[in-house]
């Protein structure tokens, strides 16, 4: 009876290099990131930008004088234009954020385990997830079918994506060539109270016996 014995050599050497590839990797993607969101955002990396060079060259009071009016400028936008500052700041800054937070962060694990991911050898192709919208109350995900797919592939994953996705009902159709699109319903927009004027209900006097009415 033969006998094999495997033994693991450790490199530290190997390892200490890896976990520094890993560090500058995140790091790189860190700036990326952050240089990406102050393209995105200019309404706020500008006075950052300011606030830092005054404080730099002039002193720190300065600096925090010159943060300070930023702040103030930003609280007078959101009251006298709170459409433009929803529309430019608020509501930007939600949808790219609910876009990460709600699908791009899961979209690997949930195509993975709804099988729509194909392996060749080692390497694992995923489907590209090609954009997001984010609604009130609706949100329309748009992805790029692999080889080999078809619609109904997708479309019987409905219920999956839904609960994967925490939302409350998912709808899929082919709206190209290789092209899905998923509409997750994220709440019932007809579930909200709606608010009606008290002036609006002065002449408003309800009808409690048919028979009287007629």
């Amino acid at each position: 009876m033969n006998t094999t014995t495997t033994t693991t050599v450790h490199d530290p050497a190997g390892e200490v290099f890896d976990a520094i590839l890993t560090a500058a990797g995140r790091l790189l993607l860190s700036v990326f990131t952050l240089a990406w969101w102050a393209v995105l955002f200019p309404m706020v990396s500008v006075p950052v930008g300011l606030s830092v060079a005054a404080g730099w060259f002039y002193g720190w009071p300065v600096g925090v004088g010159v943060a300070g009016v930023a702040v103030a400028g930003m609280v007078l936008w959101r009251v006298l234009s709170p459409q433009t500052f929803e529309r430019w700041f608020t509501g930007r800054a939600r949808s790219r954020f609910l876009t990460w937070f709600r699908y791009r962060r899961h979209w690997i694990t949930m195509t993975n385990a709804c099988g729509l991911s194909t392996r060749d050898g080692e390497r694992t192709f995923i489907p590209r997830l090609v954009s997001v919208q984010i609604g009130e109350s609706l949100d329309t995900v748009r992805a790029r079918m692999l080889p080999g797919h078809c619609p109904d592939t997708w479309i019987h994953r409905a219920d999956h994506f839904a609960h994967g996705f925490g939302a409350q009902k998912a709808k899929v159709s082919l709206v190209g060539p290789g092209l899905v699109e998923i509409v997750f319903r994220r709440s019932d927009s007809l579930a909200a109270p709606v608010l009606v004027p008290h002036e609006s209900m002065a002449g408003f006097k309800p009808v409690t016996d048919i028979r009287k009415a007629a």
